[in-house]
């Protein structure tokens, strides 16, 4: 029920309806993406200096991972920034940080506790800070995919390959099955690692990125790409559709990067005459074929710092990143929008605010282990194999 029905009722909903509805939520939007407005400040003045003190408390046995995509209030704290393959590996190159806090969402805590010693523990500030593409692939769903390929008498020619923003559970499937884990940056070279051990790949849980680096980098047909629907019998293809593709891809997407359309395209380089449009490969292939540059997270990041002085850029990925690029490059003159009217941020990664960063940090210096984000022996063993063959990539 939208706040103008209530009106209409004469009902005023309480505290609790308006926090599940979520502060100036879009009704339409899906879990993953808040829009529009700002986000809140922290109400208590005192946070920044209690999570200085704290995090001065803690002095080496601490390491702190900030994502691109948190909140500047967030990111000051953070002792490194990237994106989560980068932030992960940067923490297992600090064996002696006991605690590692990863500013970032729940699969990349994961990823940062497989790659990290065993005497090393990871932790999330919260909990309910998870990621709507990867919830998009469950096991249970992967292993009755898989059993759908046996069934279809492919199965022994397809190589999974798992996008990074993907669950433990996920990494350790493709492990298992002979498959590679990608990002952003490298899913080209993963794709074809994966054609030289196969003839076909499933493409999880990303179809987005998958599509794009299949057919407009490898010169792939969108012919050659069929997408497995989980919420449909064998994934809503036919055995002839299945056996015929040679990208399977999983039905899943960013629910930020989905968001932009043509339409924004269009409408900001009607306003903002020689505008350069950079989005990343998670947007809609129709999205990507109508920018001028695509790229990952970090390709973004280099472009504005290679871009000329007085150049005009439109920014298709998450808005606490494109508004700090924006910050940054405003003084060499350089204009950077975002790339849609409406403003989105990724809620759920935003969920790692300063009182929780602040809790999380005072836990810890008072010796309260926290939030630990711990991943089984076996799924380690697994998920860790899929992340080496990444490595181990040309």
């Amino acid at each position: 029920m939208t706040t103008a029905q209530t009106q209409e009722l004469d009902v005023q909903p309480t505290p609790l309806a308006l926090l599940l509805l979520g502060r100036q939520a879009d009704p339409k939007s899906e879990r993953g993406v808040e829009c529009p407005g700002d986000l809140p400040s922290p109400s208590d003045p005192d946070l920044v200096e209690r999570a200085r003190a704290a995090k001065e408390k803690l002095g080496d046995k601490v390491f702190v991972l900030g994502h691109h995509y948190q909140r500047d209030e967030v990111i000051q704290f953070a002792d490194v920034t990237g994106d989560s393959f980068k932030l992960a590996r940067d923490a297992a190159a600090r064996p002696e940080a006991e605690y590692i806090v990863f500013c970032g969402v729940h699969f990349m805590a994961e990823s940062a506790d497989i790659l990290t010693g065993d005497a090393q523990k990871v932790v999330l500030p919260d909990l309910a800070a998870g990621c709507s593409m990867a919830d998009m692939a469950t096991a249970e769903q992967v292993a009755e995919c898989w059993d759908v390929l046996t069934e279809a008498g492919i199965a022994e020619r397809v190589v999974p390959v798992s996008y990074m923003n993907s669950s433990a559970d996920i990494k350790a499937f493709t492990g298992k099955h002979g498959g590679t884990i990608c990002t952003s940056s490298n899913a080209q070279r993963a794709l074809e690692w994966a054609f030289e051990q196969g003839s076909q790949v499933l493409f999880l849980p990303d179809q987005h990125l998958g599509r794009n680096t299949a057919v407009r980098d490898m010169g792939m047909s969108l012919d050659d790409c069929v997408v497995y629907n989980p919420h449909k019998p064998n994934g809503g293809l036919t055995v002839e559709e299945l056996r015929g593709a040679k990208m399977i891809l999983w039905r899943g997407h960013c629910s930020v990067h989905g968001r932009f359309s043509v339409d924004s395209v269009n409408d900001v380089r009607e306003r903002i005459p020689g505008v350069n449009v950079l989005v990343h490969p998670e947007c809609k292939h129709e999205v990507v074929a109508a920018a001028d540059y695509v790229g990952s997270t970090e390709y973004i990041i280099k472009a504005l710092e290679a871009a000329p002085a007085g150049s005009k850029w439109a920014i298709g990925t998450e808005l606490n990143l494109v508004r700090r690029l924006a910050n940054r490059f405003a003084p060499e003159g350089k204009e950077i929008v975002f790339l849609d009217k409406t403003v989105c941020f990724c809620s759920t990664m935003n969920r790692i605010d300063l009182p929780h960063l602040v809790w999380t940090l005072e836990s810890l210096a008072e010796g309260n282990l926290v939030n630990r984000i711990e991943v089984d022996k076996e799924t380690e063993a697994f998920a860790k194999l899929a992340l080496e063959r990444m490595l181990a990539l040309p």
